[in-house]
């Protein structure tokens, strides 16, 4: 794990005394979600202790517990492996993807505000932008924020531990839907019918509507995994 750039680029929290295995553990899990270590490889502890100047054991409780988040297999001879997602993994992924963000929208539209929709249709200018700069990363990015909004509207502490999860390994992908032909425009289109449920307060539609998003997205994701380009 040596290279131009090194783990500690990842630390943001201190890693003194009673606070160095959080630290530690949020470097790694941002390194694995961002690909700096990619699947496949060897974590050994030895060497991520010297690159985060870190002892021993933050390192091994990290990865205690980013193997109990799925981000890493402890083997038990050879160490531990940032582990990969499967063509299977993708799918059973967005089955629960589905319903964690249906839940989501509908949740949302029970507790909607006034400042709640103009955030929305903030964003959703937003994402109309980029999307006319043809800048597919910017699209991902505003995707992201509209979807951690509805997750924070929702005002369900146990959905939003459960979509955080999600989202980390939505992050392990290597690259977003929205390089895909036309994924920027009908993705818009799906925003918007989202927005207009939310914004109503129908609860059933912003469900069914949020679900339809993701059969899409998992659809544009599958083709994208056959070509080879994720």
């Amino acid at each position: 794990m040596t290279g131009e750039t090194s783990l500690a680029q990842f630390l943001i929290g201190e890693t003194v005394r009673g606070r160095a295995t959080d630290a530690t553990t949020d470097a790694l899990r941002e390194a694995i979600l961002t690909g700096f270590l990619k699947p496949g490889a060897w974590l050994r502890e030895d060497d991520l202790a010297e690159e985060l100047r870190v002892s021993r054991t933050p390192v091994r409780e990290a990865l205690r517990i980013l193997a109990d988040e799925g981000l890493v297999l402890k083997t038990t001879h050879q160490g531990t492996v940032v582990t990969a997602l499967s063509l299977d993994d993708i799918i059973a992924l967005y089955a629960v993807r589905e319903h964690l963000e249906g839940a989501t929208a509908k949740f949302a539209a029970q507790h909607r505000t006034p400042a709640l929709i103009s955030q929305l249709e903030e964003l959703h200018q937003r994402m109309t932008a980029a999307a006319d700069a043809g800048d597919p990363l910017a699209i991902a990015s505003e995707n992201r924020d509209f979807h951690r909004l509805l997750c924070s509207a929702a005002n369900n502490p146990f959905l939003d531990r459960f979509m955080q999860q999600i989202e980390n390994a939505v992050r392990r992908l290597p690259t977003t839907t929205y390089f895909a032909p036309d994924r920027d425009r009908t993705g818009l289109q799906e925003h918007r019918a989202i927005i207009d449920a939310v914004a109503a307060g129908d609860q059933e539609l912003a469900m069914k509507v949020a679900m339809q998003h993701m059969r899409a997205a998992l659809s544009v994701r599958l083709k994208m995994a056959l070509q080879g380009t994720t």
